[in-house]
């Protein structure tokens, strides 16, 4: 497939590495232009495009920037891109830690149901709710044991179904989390954000996330970190994960 990925940080180019490695036709644009994702576009055998080139005619177009960043795409980004192409949003909201705040979605609206409206595109709601790490050094080939998952969310059913591929592909274990207005399940703090769980785990931690409960754990993580100290382990910060965001059996 022509994937175009928007974003080369650490999501952003952890995918593209592995997509580009599945065999996909990938093309990286950034901020930067060209020039900034030329030297990275090659190591991975990719193209280093700009953010018009990365979606044109792109089956799938993967969204790898933080929220407030969607506004600055251009307004005819997705002229070019076919109406059918999948569109993928990996972001998370971390108001005053990192972004700025977005009334809509402190209101209560779930997050990529604004990213859809912002961009005038359906999109599908995947890797997200897994660490950088995770995504990097810990995926599995299908049917291995203990394989960990990723949730996807989305309301057609033909581009959650070519999400949930490309999860299997990068090695993790694609878990239906519903429609696009369910992915509040999956949101920073809820139990199944960044925990590190297999399917059936993943599953249940979906199912028991509460309404209004993530945001307020999620405005703590400041506190949560600093008693980890300033360079915490994978473990120790997936274990902080799973005590905060509260513990599923």
């Amino acid at each position: 497939m022509k994937i175009g990925i928007i974003g080369t940080g650490n999501i952003g180019s952890t995918l593209a590495r592995k997509l580009s490695a599945a065999g996909h036709d990938v093309r990286v644009a950034n901020s930067s232009g060209v020039e900034g994702v030329r030297v990275f576009a090659h190591e991975i055998g990719a193209e280093a495009q700009d953010v018009h080139g990365a979606v044109a005619d792109a089956d799938v177009i993967i969204l790898a920037i933080p929220l407030p960043a969607m506004r600055e795409l251009p307004s005819d980004l997705f002229d070019k891109a076919p109406s059918e192409a999948t569109i993928i949003d990996t972001s998370n909201y971390y108001p005053g830690l990192r972004d700025l705040h977005i009334p809509d979605i402190d209101d209560g609206l779930t997050e990529s149901v604004w990213v859809a409206r912002q961009i005038g595109r359906p999109v599908i709601k995947a890797f997200n709710n897994a660490l950088a790490y995770t995504l990097a050094e810990l995926g599995k080939s299908e049917g291995v044991p203990n394989r960990l998952a990723i949730a996807v969310a989305g309301n057609d059913v033909t581009s959650k179904q070519t999400a949930m591929e490309l999860v299997n592909q990068t090695g993790f274990d694609p878990v239906d989390a519903g429609t696009l207005e369910d992915s509040w399940r999956q949101q920073p703090s809820t139990p199944s954000y960044c925990c590190d769980y297999d399917a059936d785990t993943m599953r249940k931690a979906l199912a028991s996330a509460i309404p209004g409960a993530a945001p307020k754990m999620r405005d703590q993580l400041p506190e949560f970190f600093g008693k980890l100290g300033a360079n915490p382990s994978h473990t120790e910060v997936v274990a902080m994960n799973r005590k905060v965001n509260s513990v599923v059996g």
